[in-house]
């Protein structure tokens, strides 16, 4: 795979490595459809690296990074102590996403859908339509975790998961 796939290569002057991001880097979060394969990953990695490296709004530069975690979800960051991601530089981010998603034949920016944890650490993603049908019919248990999509720092990521029965899906099973 080359390096600058989907993007031209860029210098990587803003991109930063996600852990040297303050914690009150703005985040968006993206669900893969599936697990992500180490070449694949590899792939992300690269191309995300240029992106961010030249991730701008407004013409300006932002500090940006972004991350894999559990080989299926993407987190893109931004640090806006400075300067603020617009919805050009947002709508640019989205645009990165959906060639890798055309590459790697995944869905990653459609936003309806909730993402599951089991007690091993297996995820599924699930259309969010249906939820209430999979619950009746026991496929989704109280047992599992749900990703919280409302995150908006990267200190957030500490509570990325939260117990179904202490979610907004806790009003779908009985008391």
């Amino acid at each position: 795979m080359q390096r600058g796939f989907f993007f031209e290569p860029k210098s990587c002057i803003m991109y930063q490595p996600f852990d040297l991001l303050p914690d009150s880097s703005r985040i968006w979060l993206y669900a893969s459809s599936r697990r992500f394969s180490a070449a694949e990953q590899l792939l992300i990695r690269e191309s995300l690296q240029d992106f961010c490296g030249g991730w701008a709004t407004h013409g300006k530069e932002m500090p940006s990074s972004f991350e894999i975690l559990h080989e299926q979800l993407l987190v893109m960051a931004v640090d806006e102590s400075q300067l603020g991601a617009s919805g050009c530089s947002i709508d640019s981010s989205v645009r990165a996403l959906k060639s890798l998603e055309q590459a790697l034949g995944v869905d990653l920016v459609n936003q309806g859908k909730v993402t599951l944890k089991d007690a091993h650490g297996a995820l599924r993603v699930l259309p969010a339509l249906g939820l209430k049908s999979k619950i009746s019919m026991g496929e989704i248990t109280p047992d599992l975790e749900v990703m919280q999509p409302s995150l908006h720092t990267k200190a957030d990521l500490k509570s990325l998961w939260q117990p179904i029965r202490k979610s907004w899906l806790s009003n779908y099973f009985p008391n």
